[in-house]
């Protein structure tokens, strides 16, 4: 797997089937945010060390250690994809209009990608730290057969 910035965003691009970098950057940045935000600052850490600089920053400058439930992870995700935070006239700046089933898909599959990206060991001490009703965030990463590769045909 590829750990750098350009592959791991195209590889999030294919996942989500997204039509620019920009709503993979942006997927990429909402869901590792809020995963740091839910993780205490070693976990962070742990999943931040493999990954590209320009990625690892979303986990590594999260104000971690909050504790919410699945469903609030998920809504702080639909609301961080679909926040106009920059004043600029590109796909960056433009609100997505990202439903909490669309987030939940591109959470799964962000979370699948960092499972083959961080060291085994660095990802259970994570998901250790997450109550039982989050193994649905990791449904992708043990899926025998994972819905980007499916066949088309």
């Amino acid at each position: 797997m590829s750990t750098n910035f350009s592959g791991f965003v195209g590889e999030v691009q294919h996942r989500i089937d997204a039509g620019n970098q920009a709503d993979a950057v942006r997927t990429t940045r909402a869901v590792l945010t809020t995963l740091g935000e839910r993780v205490v600052e070693g976990g962070a850490t742990d999943i931040a060390g493999p990954l590209p600089m320009e990625i690892d920053r979303y986990l590594l400058a999260a104000e971690h250690g909050h504790t919410y439930d699945y469903d609030a992870f998920i809504q702080r995700v639909v609301d961080r994809l679909n926040y106009a935070d920059l004043d600029l006239e590109t796909g960056y700046g433009r609100p997505s209009q990202i439903e909490p089933g669309e987030a939940v898909y591109r959470a799964k599959a962000v979370v699948a990608l960092l499972t083959e990206t961080v060291p085994g060991g660095k990802i259970a001490h994570v998901e250790a730290q997450l109550p039982e009703e989050f193994d649905e965030l990791f449904e992708f990463a043990e899926a025998e057969t994972k819905p980007w590769a499916a066949d088309p045909g």
